[in-house]
């Protein structure tokens, strides 16, 4: 954890902004059977692949950012963000012509009410892919460790995830990619794939099958794993399981499950961003893969006790290590 600050991150993908309206519920709406929602408050995060920078910029001062948003007041308010956390903005766009993801939940008594999306799905245009790829070949060869967060918003395509794979291969960086499983990009030659349970099964091609107590005996899961290490062929696949913790595979080891730590469970919101972001900076800063997964678990605990698209500092990682 000492070299993480020492480690340069660039995080590559869709970047959304999170709004959360706090509220307190004291009836039942006449108009139809849903609560009505008394707002106290609203807050705003960097969401998606902006809040694995965020995460990363807890550990590193080192944090770059590739990305693309609307010339809108969301677009302005995440770059602001951003900006306000000494986040490197110089590789994301601002188009007019595209709409910035926002994700709006209403949350009243500690729990979620309901979520509302803003959202306008489209590839990257020509224009668009070449600027990303000239901003990437001009500052990937000074990177230690490239995150790639799919959320399927379309800033990923296949031209770029290529050139983002050749990249970082000749650059010497770890490749670290959380994957969408519709977006059907084929990742090769990468060092960490870490999809969740569900994204597995999907990528896999298989039917959804109940969890198994203990993993190690999950023969559906590990057929899923075994598939995606055929297909994706990435050093580590890292399968994140919410309540029962992690399961890391890797070509010609055992499965090593990781089980969770987390306490209590709060809210879930960016609880994957933080287990890649620790994962790909264990790797970068020279943990095995067990123990890399082993801090992600650890990170993820943490951040899923605290309402909202959270991070996790390096004091709480090593408070939580010390107990």
């Amino acid at each position: 954890m000492e070299e993480f600050a020492r480690q340069r991150v660039l995080v590559i993908g869709d970047i959304m902004l999170d709004e959360f309206v706090w509220g307190k519920v004291s009836r039942i709406s006449p108009e139809a059977p849903v609560p009505v929602v008394q707002v106290t408050a609203e807050s705003y995060y960097p969401g998606g692949a902006a809040n694995v920078a965020r995460n990363i910029r807890e550990f590193t001062s080192v944090t770059r950012i590739a990305g693309i948003a609307g010339c809108d007041r969301y677009g302005d308010r995440l770059l602001a963000l951003l900006r306000d956390t000494d986040i490197d903005i110089a590789g994301v766009q601002q188009d007019a012509a595209v709409t910035t993801t926002v994700k709006t939940r209403i949350i009243a008594r500690n729990q979620q009410v309901v979520r509302v999306d803003r959202e306008r799905k489209a590839p990257l245009t020509a224009a668009q892919t070449d600027s990303a790829i000239a901003y990437l070949d001009r500052t990937m060869d000074g990177i230690d460790a490239v995150i790639v967060a799919d959320y399927g918003k379309g800033f990923l395509t296949q031209p770029l995830a290529d050139f983002i794979a050749r990249k970082a291969r000749l650059a010497g960086a770890v490749l670290a990619v959380d994957p969408h499983p519709h977006t059907s990009l084929v990742w090769t030659g990468v060092t960490a794939i870490k999809p969740n349970r569900a994204e597995a099964f999907l990528a896999a091609g298989l039917t959804a099958a109940e969890p198994v107590e203990p993993v190690s005996r999950d023969a559906a899961l590990l057929e899923a794993g075994r598939r995606l290490l055929d297909r994706w062929g990435p050093k580590h696949l890292l399968i994140t399981l919410g309540e029962q913790g992690m399961l890391l595979l890797e070509p010609g080891e055992p499965p090593h499950h990781i089980p969770t730590t987390a306490k209590s469970v709060f809210d879930v919101s960016g609880a994957g961003d933080t287990a890649i972001s620790v994962f790909a900076l264990g790797l970068a800063a020279g943990a095995t893969a067990p123990e890399a997964a082993a801090l992600a678990n650890r990170a993820s605990g943490i951040v899923v006790g605290k309402l909202g698209t959270a991070t996790v500092s390096k004091a709480e990682l090593l408070a939580n290590l010390a107990s």
